[in-house]
């Protein structure tokens, strides 16, 4: 793509500047000189996937936790990883921190028209739809096509489920509404119980996924966080479970210990303690 003439994007007054970053690059690039730390010269753009994907999550959990220093610690080693990665490839001669931050500086340039450019937009829903078109294009120039291309295949499962069903829903392929998807959500769990009843495995998996997806599309078409929902559903489940666990614990027995019917009211009685709890 052509360079483009970038506008005064000088820092606003009062606002960071960004400078202490140039510091983490020095930083990076000393831990990785011959003098510098062993363990950092030894990894690799594949050793250090593994950091990358759990800082990222770490950076979640201190969202949802609501720590801020917490927060600010994550972003940096988060920052410290995307660093790291721009080090390894300066050193192949592919590009560099500076490569980085300039592509992403003109990406967002040419992706808001309506703020450095002529364009209008009246309205959150009118940016994005000008968005996914100027991606288009830029896609095209890219020799990339297919409205689902950049759903990264790595993704969480349950992520990735809900960008393609938004891809797609973006050029037309979609239910009008939440019915659509609603009665997916009882045909594939009538498809899942059929070949429950028949004992075929291979094919329960496959309803299985068609289940899950589904009842993904319904979240979208509500407007529902599908991921966060099943977060919260989890946290549901541990709190209530570590109250069974706990309170047989007190009475020095195992959760194996207990009854099935013993066992469901301790798990009522953290549900009616979660009830009362002021929201």
């Amino acid at each position: 793509m052509a360079d483009q003439k970038l506008p005064d994007l000088t820092p606003l007054p009062g606002k960071q500047t960004g400078a202490d970053v140039t510091k983490l690059v020095g930083l990076m690039q000393r831990l990785l000189a011959p003098d510098g730390c062993p363990w950092d010269r030894e990894q690799t753009l594949q050793t250090l996937v593994p950091y990358l994907v759990e800082e990222t999550y770490e950076v979640v959990d201190a969202l949802a936790g609501g720590d801020v220093d917490d927060h600010r610690e994550e972003l940096g080693d988060l920052l410290l990883q995307i660093v790291f990665q721009s080090e390894l490839r300066f050193a192949e001669g592919k590009f560099g921190i500076d490569d980085v931050a300039r592509g992403i500086v003109g990406k967002l340039v040419r992706r808001h028209p309506h703020v450095f450019g002529d364009a209008v937009a009246k309205d959150a829903d009118a940016v994005l739809a000008n968005w996914a078109k100027l991606k288009a294009v830029e896609k095209a120039e890219k020799g990339k096509h297919g409205a689902l291309h950049g759903v990264p295949q790595s993704a969480p499962a349950l992520l990735r489920a809900t960008r393609t069903g938004e891809k797609a829903g973006a050029v037309g392929f979609d239910w009008p509404d939440a019915e659509g998807p609603r009665a997916k959500v009882d045909e594939e769990l009538r498809e899942f119980d059929e070949a429950r009843r028949a004992g075929d495995r291979a094919e329960m998996q496959r309803e299985l996924g068609d289940l899950l997806f589904a009842t993904v599309n319904l979240a979208r078409k509500l407007n529902l966080d599908a991921e966060q929902a099943l977060r919260d559903a989890t946290d549901r489940f541990a709190r209530r479970f570590e109250h069974v666990e706990q309170t047989l614990a007190a009475g020095g027995r195992a959760v194996s210990d207990a009854s099935p019917q013993e066992q469901d009211r301790l798990w009522e009685e953290a549900k009616r303690a979660e009830k009362s709890e002021p929201r």
